[in-house]
């Protein structure tokens, strides 16, 4: 039985993990309003980070509202992805996408990055 939970193993929680993606990542998958970047991990699960500046989401309301569907989406796509630290930034306008588009394309943005991550650990 798979079990649906986001538990801080699953997460990215110090700057040193974050920079470690940010650094050169290998996979990217990219829209008008999330950039994802991925990177290879030392674990058999994914863990992922979320950045939404105010510079992107001028209100609390709305950062939290961004990054509360991204990990919602991830945590009911987990155990499709393979082993990579994964980092999603919001851009401009992200605001501007309603629940429902956001998460349609969260969901888009995880089929895309799966098929990216295992080519890339075929090559």
């Amino acid at each position: 039985m798979k079990h649906y939970a986001y538990p801080r193993e699953l997460r990215l929680l110090t700057p040193a993990h974050f920079q470690n993606v940010f650094d050169h990542p290998p996979v990217k998958a990219v829209s008008q309003h999330l950039t994802v970047l991925a990177k290879p991990n030392a674990f058999d699960h994914p863990r992922l980070g979320v950045t939404v500046s105010k510079k992107n989401a001028k209100l609390a309301v709305e950062r939290n509202r961004i990054k509360r569907i991204i990990r919602e989406t991830y945590r009911l796509q987990q155990h499709k992805l393979v082993g990579f630290d994964i980092i999603i930034i919001a851009k401009p306008g992200v605001t501007q996408l309603d629940n429902a588009a956001l998460q349609n394309l969260c969901d888009y943005l995880w089929r895309k990055l799966n098929k990216r991550c295992k080519q890339f650990l075929s090559a």
